[in-house]
């Protein structure tokens, strides 16, 4: 109950850390189903937290998705959450405009060092692309 009054867990998150902490495999089973029952451990609940704080935050659904990944998320379950968030080139116009001012980058050095910035916040090349107005000039 302690993990839990602090922030959401995802349900293999917590049975990872129980497990850690020496309790035993069917203890924790228990545990998990019981707080599942009582909805106080809701992974769908968590995982709609979660994308929406981390997109908040300016992050891209790319590094969502790893991150997600890392917590035991299962994949078939953060196509939906990320669909939710709504339109990612959107977000990816406003970190930049946060992060770099109203004005678009003028010269190729700028724009390849804001590119830069969005792809390690997780946004995927054509949010990048639509939102530093790099579009390919094809002689």
């Amino acid at each position: 109950m302690a993990l839990l009054a602090r922030r959401d867990h995802f349900s293999a998150e917590l049975r990872r850390k129980l497990l850690e902490r020496g309790f035993e495999p069917a203890a924790t089973s228990e545990a998990l189903e019981a707080l599942e029952a009582e909805r106080l451990l809701d992974d769908a609940r968590c995982l709609e937290r979660f994308v929406a704080y981390r997109a908040e935050r300016g992050q891209g659904p790319l590094r969502i998705t790893l991150d997600l990944k890392a917590h035991g998320v299962p994949a078939e379950l953060i196509g939906p959450a990320l669909g939710a968030v709504g339109d990612w080139r959107a977000l990816a116009r406003t970190v930049r405009r946060r992060r770099f001012g109203a004005a678009a980058p003028a010269d190729w050095s700028e724009k390849a060092r804001q590119a830069r910035f969005l792809q390690y916040r997780g946004f995927s090349s054509d949010d990048i692309r639509a939102a530093i107005g790099a579009e390919l000039e094809l002689d």
